[in-house]
Parts: structure tokens; sequence; C-alpha cells
């Protein structure tokens, strides 16, 4: 997975993580948490907080 998978992401944090509320979740640990996903290969300079909100928009309509 790449920053830009953010559906993917999405559906990996939400089986990774199933009792957190994405709304709650900082972007630093959010992006923490997406790096250390089973298969995420991409470069952290390469996210921004723009991607973190779609990643993060993605988690709460996964969650809902």
């Amino acid at each position: 997975m790449q920053w830009t998978d953010t559906r993917d992401i999405a559906i990996a944090l939400y089986d990774a993580h199933p009792d957190t509320d994405p709304k709650t979740v900082r972007f630093t640990d959010l992006m923490a948490w997406v790096m250390a996903l089973d298969g995420f290969e991409d470069d952290p300079k390469r996210c921004g907080e723009k991607i973190l909100e779609a990643i993060q928009l993605a988690w709460i309509d996964e969650s809902e």
C-alpha cells in the first residue's frame, strides 16, 4: 500500500483498531499507525495533512 491507497488503508486501520473512534485520532498517531500496517511501503515524506484527512474520512466511512 501507498499513501494514495486511502480506502485500503482505512479498511486495514479498521481491522487493526476496531475499538478506536477515527474522529479522535491525532494525525501524528494516524501517520504512525499507517506506517506500521502490514503491506504499507511508502516514503513518510510523501505524506501530508490532505492525505491524512482523506485516510481519516475513509476510516470514518468504514466504521459507520
